[in-house]
């Protein structure tokens, strides 16, 4: 059964008819909210780049323009009642390689949106943050909302760097945030080639019958929670109207690379990887382990997309994508 039906009615309550804007509509996680907010009976416009996926979503009013584009963006969000802001086009690999470039994408161009939302009269934003790099290594397990932040990568601190911007413009102009600190997110529309998204790359790598590759020797312990729970989670903040403003967003579940491996070629009916270990890479941290009672307890929110369930959804939609992209796959 779709995850959304079994979240029932409380998924889209207080969302239809409502103006909703979302930045970065055409990657993995707008793709799928924007179908959410849809069902949900919500007004729905997207802004970003092209759809990765272009016949993924059904007719939606649409702004294609690259997230500095400032008058673009600006004419966006007039009128807008919530807005989802997903933008960033880095991913953690990139914003290593080039921090600089990082903090424009991710940075300042963060905050000169929060400018044109102040212009624009916008009163709600929901910001889905990274749960994974921000905290940085971990003192306690699993890691609650008030656990130090000190990220260990360029991409965490520039994830921080717009969380606090949004408190900022919260205490100064009343803008209602809520902040979602997400674990490592897959499911359908994630590419598989794109450098970010494990179970997508594993998943594909198998099915084509390639080496699995892994940074180090596979122990590193990750959170990874299904974008459909995430999407639940993000319909669910943007009616949320208490003083709780920020929210990690998992499973409250480690697996380790390794045990990932072996859930996919157990799903797959697949035995004995063939895996290539890479060296270890220093942004990674040993392990990370959301604690997700507060939003439980707030939001009312739990995942419910069962593991192994979910990896072979993830692994039947590929099923439907990956001839088309084969060539990519080979030259990861």
């Amino acid at each position: 059964m779709n995850m959304q039906r079994r979240h029932g009615a409380v998924l889209g309550d207080g969302l239809s008819g409502t103006r909703c804007l979302v930045l970065g509509a055409g990657g993995f996680i707008g793709l799928n909210l924007c179908r959410a907010l849809l069902r949900a009976g919500a007004a729905v416009h997207g802004y970003g780049r092209p759809p990765a996926w272009p016949g993924a979503l059904p007719d939606l009013r649409w702004t294609q323009a690259e997230f500095g584009d400032t008058a673009a963006l600006g004419a966006a969000l007039e009128g807008a009642e919530v807005v989802f802001h997903l933008l960033g086009g880095s991913v953690p690999a990139a914003a290593e390689r080039d921090p600089a470039a990082d903090l424009r994408i991710n940075g300042v161009a963060s905050v000169e949106l929060l400018g044109l939302c102040r212009a624009a009269g916008v009163r709600r934003m929901v910001f889905v943050s990274s749960g994974g790099t921000v905290y940085g290594v971990p003192r306690i397990l699993p890691i609650p909302e008030d656990h130090p932040t000190d990220p260990i990568s360029a991409y965490g601190i520039h994830k921080l760097l717009v969380e606090k911007h949004l408190g900022l413009l919260a205490h100064r102009h009343g803008l209602h945030s809520v902040v979602l600190r997400a674990a490592n997110p897959y499911g359908p529309f994630q590419s598989p080639d794109r450098g970010q998204g494990v179970i997508a790359a594993l998943i594909a790598r198998r099915l084509a019958g390639m080496p699995v590759e892994v940074w180090g020797d596979g122990q590193v312990v990750r959170d990874f929670l299904h974008v459909e729970d995430l999407v639940a989670a993000m319909l669910r903040a943007a009616v949320h109207a208490g003083e709780e403003r920020l929210f990690n967003v998992g499973s409250g579940t480690g697996r380790s690379i390794l045990d990932v491996v072996a859930s996919v070629d157990a799903m797959l009916g697949l035995r004995g990887a063939e895996i290539h270990h890479h060296p270890a890479r220093p942004v990674d941290v040993p392990v990370n382990v959301l604690d997700i009672s507060r939003i439980r307890r707030v939001l009312g929110w739990a995942p419910r997309t069962d593991w192994m369930a979910g990896l072979r959804g993830t692994a039947e939609w590929l099923r439907g994508v990956l001839p088309a992209r084969q060539g990519a796959l080979v030259r990861r």
